[in-house]
Order: C-alpha cells, then sequence, then structure tokens
C-alpha cells in the first residue's frame, strides 16, 4: 500500500489537530507574480505525470477537497488542475442526495465515482458532508431510511469507522488518496461574501442558504475538527492549507499533488525486446506503402 509523504499541512495521525491553533494565512511574504508562475510550473509538471499516471495504468489519485462556502474549492481546483488532460480526469461535485441514492448507503454514490486505474479523480464536496452537514443538521437523517435499530449517539463514530475502512480498501487497491480541508477564516468569509453581493457578476455565486449555514459556524468547526482527528490517516491524510489568500493556498496543493504523484515512480511501460525486434519490420511495412 503507498503512503503518501507526510508534510508540514498534514493533520496528524494521533488526534491531537486543534482548529484554533491552525493558520489561515500563509506565514512570511510571499509575492503574487513568484505564485503564478510557480503554480504553473507546477501544473505542467503534474500534466506530464498524469500521462505516465495513465500509461502505468496501476494507480489511480482521489483529491477530496472540503471547505466552508466561499473558501475557494472551485477556483483551486480549475487553477490547479489547469495543465491536467481533461480526459484523465473526472470531477463531480456532491450536493443534496437524490431519491435514488438515498436507497443505498451513504457511500454508494461517490464509490460509482470514483476514478479509474491511471486517471486522477475529483471530489468537490464528498461522504464527508454526511459527517459535516448532516451532524449539524441531524434532522437530515430522517430521510435517509436508516433502520429503527440505528443509535443516533454512536452514528458519527460509525461512519468515521466506514469511511477510514472504505479509504484504506482503496489504498490497498492502488488508489491514492489525498484530502484537502480549506481553511478560510470567518472574516474572510464575510468579505466574500460581500464581494458577491457587491459584483453583479458574482451574484449568482450567492445563495441565501450560504448566511443560514454562516450561523452555524461554531458547529461546524466542532464537526470539521472531529472529522480531521478521526479520518486522517496515513494511508488517506488530510491536509489543513490556509485559505484566507487563494494564490498562496493553490501553490501549496498543488505542490502536494505533484510530490505525491513523483513519489510514486511511475513511468512508460518499457517494450520487451521481442517487440522491438519486430519494429524494423513495421518500420520497413509502412514505408512501402
Amino acid at each position: 500500500m503507498f503512503i503518501p509523504e507526510a508534510n508540514e499541512f498534514s493533520v496528524p495521525f494521533d488526534q491531537s489537530f486543534k482548529i484554533a491553533g491552525a493558520n489561515t494565512l500563509p506565514k512570511g511574504k510571499f509575492d503574487s507574480d513568484k505564485l503564478k508562475k510557480t503554480l504553473a510550473g507546477y501544473s505542467k509538471t503534474m500534466g506530464e505525470l498524469q500521462r505516465k499516471l495513465y500509461a502505468h495504468d496501476k494507480h489511480s489519485l482521489l483529491l477530496i477537497f472540503q471547505a466552508m462556502d466561499a473558501a475557494g474549492k472551485d477556483g483551486t481546483i480549475r487553477a490547479v488542475m489547469s495543465g491536467i488532460n481533461p480526459a484523465g480526469c473526472q470531477v463531480y461535485s456532491f450536493k443534496q442526495p437524490s431519491s435514488q441514492e438515498l436507497d443505498h448507503d451513504f457511500l454508494w454514490r461517490s464509490a460509482t465515482r470514483l476514478p479509474e486505474r491511471g486517471r486522477i479523480g475529483i471530489f468537490n464536496r464528498s461522504y464527508y458532508e454526511e459527517v459535516l452537514v448532516v451532524r449539524v443538521h441531524p434532522e437530515y437523517l430522517e430521510s435517509q431510511k436508516l433502520p429503527e435499530c440505528f443509535d443516533p449517539d454512536s452514528i458519527w463514530e460509525e461512519r468515521f469507522e466506514s469511511i477510514c475502512d472504505h479509504e484504506k480498501h482503496l489504498a490497498r487497491n492502488g488508489t491514492v488518496v489525498l484530502k484537502f480541508w480549506l481553511n478560510v477564516s470567518k472574516d474572510e468569509q464575510k468579505k466574500r461574501f460581500l464581494s458577491r453581493l457587491d459584483n453583479p457578476e458574482k451574484n449568482w455565486k450567492f445563495s441565501i442558504s450560504d448566511i443560514k449555514e454562516r450561523g452555524h459556524w461554531d458547529r461546524y468547526m466542532e464537526s470539521y475538527e472531529d472529522l480531521l482527528n478521526k479520518t486522517s490517516k496515513p494511508w488517506a491524510p488530510w491536509h489543513a492549507i490556509p485559505a484566507d489568500n487563494k494564490k498562496w493556498m493553490r501553490v501549496q496543493v498543488a505542490k502536494i499533488i505533484t510530490e505525491t504523484l513523483q513519489s510514486l515512480e511511475i513511468d512508460y511501460p518499457t517494450v520487451s525486446e521481442k517487440e522491438k525486434m519486430q519494429f524494423g519490420e513495421m518500420r520497413r511495412q509502412l514505408n512501402n506503402e
């Protein structure tokens, strides 16, 4: 089983992570133009590595993005993956479950959208909503057709266990799982919401429900802290990325993805000597057409 290397943003596996002590802004100074060039470099390298991933055909990469509203998930996915061949990448956004999805367990709908070997799959939100928004709004459990014997006091721990087992199964079978929590501050979210209201071109991004959910901020932070601690594992680590500066945040995400792909030691398949011996005859046939 491949284990991604830890870095400065990795959520510890000893359940010691505290959101109150996590940065939402980068440390030190940075140059905006340099960040742009750095991101472009990572994107180009990622594109080259994705082609090798596809040709190697033994691993897939699953990227999971979770965050509060206006943290920058969509823009980060767009910017970071700009150098990837669209044919080698697939993005899914999980919203309110459909009636068909509610007829299955909570992991079913995401399991049907996992990336094939050789491809990069991206979940913009994911099954982690089932221990986030559903935990903040437990009344949503009423529509999930759970057995009468389910215990509302233990369901979250049981779902953490199911998630960890699921991700370990994926890792054992060649899927590399990287999870990113984009840690935006409440003040920065407020600024971005006001920007959406003030700019006509951004009005479409704003929803009344955004303000409603903002009212549950503290409860969401409690739920995030619990899930980050309970589900950050060596085979599927969480990364808490400061998100108050979008350009800097995107570089950090791209860096982690790039370095993880590089550590896989994937390469193009080699051609056997027997096949190489046939190249001469094939070349002659083509030239004689």
